[in-house]
């Protein structure tokens, strides 16, 4: 199995949310897939980077119908000179019929690496195949605060932690696995994914597999991804 595989990312429309590697994950599979679309529901920095080409439109399927380059972004404006701004659900739902994996993403996390959503995110099409939720691996072991996590309340209620005290594998298993969190609004069809990326030693290995773990006791999820996107190879262990 490679990482597109693990990821269920091959065919459909596939939203990542969380925090921790969204942007890196989405351009590693972007790389190895065959003609994929890049959008996104909410805010984007500037990804041209990744990608053969990006179209601004608001008919981002007459641009994928007539695309030459792969993979191809789209996305409806240029916001600011360092973002694009996202489609509205129901465009993005619409994207559902092109023959195209369609990689998206749906939510925010101002560059922390563990996150829960807000009241207003994730912002996922009707027709998401399938949902990767994500958190870095490197939030073990350090203290809850918002030098490295978004929105602290809200994973602070998830989990029964107090601002400042020291993030477990369980606590982000809790997270991942919550209908508050990782597993927030996911499409009835759609499968989710959970990820946990950026396990880049031995160490953090262990307890991303303590984290995996305890997400199978919390959720009924066909696997576990451990990954490190920056690697040449970056599927570590499906669990």
């Amino acid at each position: 199995m490679d990482i597109v595989d693990a990821l269920d990312a091959r065919h459909g429309t596939i939203c990542f949310v969380g925090a921790g590697g969204k942007k890196t994950t989405m351009a590693t599979l972007a790389r190895r897939l065959d003609r994929a679309v890049v959008t996104a529901t909410v805010r984007i920095p500037i990804f041209d980077g990744w990608v053969a080409e990006v179209v601004v439109t608001e008919a981002p399927r007459d641009a994928i119908d007539a695309a030459t380059a792969w993979p191809l972004g789209v996305v409806p404006a240029q916001e600011r000179p360092d973002r694009y701004r996202g489609y509205d659900t129901a465009t993005v739902a619409d994207l559902a019929a092109v023959d195209h994996p369609v990689l998206v993403k749906a939510d925010g996390a101002r560059m922390r690496e563990f996150k829960a959503p807000s009241d207003r995110e994730p912002q996922l099409p009707e027709t998401a195949s399938t949902v990767v939720p994500i958190a870095s691996a490197h939030v073990i072991g350090e203290p809850l605060t918002d030098d490295i996590v978004h929105r602290v309340d809200e994973v602070a209620a998830i989990t029964g932690l107090d601002p400042g005290d020291e993030i477990r594998p369980a606590d982000v298993a809790a997270v991942l696995a919550s209908d508050r969190g990782g597993l927030k609004d996911v499409p009835a069809d759609a499968t989710a994914v959970p990820l946990l990326n950026m396990v880049d030693d031995a160490d953090l290995e262990a307890s991303a597999r303590a984290v995996a773990a305890a997400l199978h006791e919390r959720a009924d999820v066909p696997r576990v991804v451990l990954a490190e996107m920056r690697a040449d190879d970056p599927l570590v262990a499906v669990v």
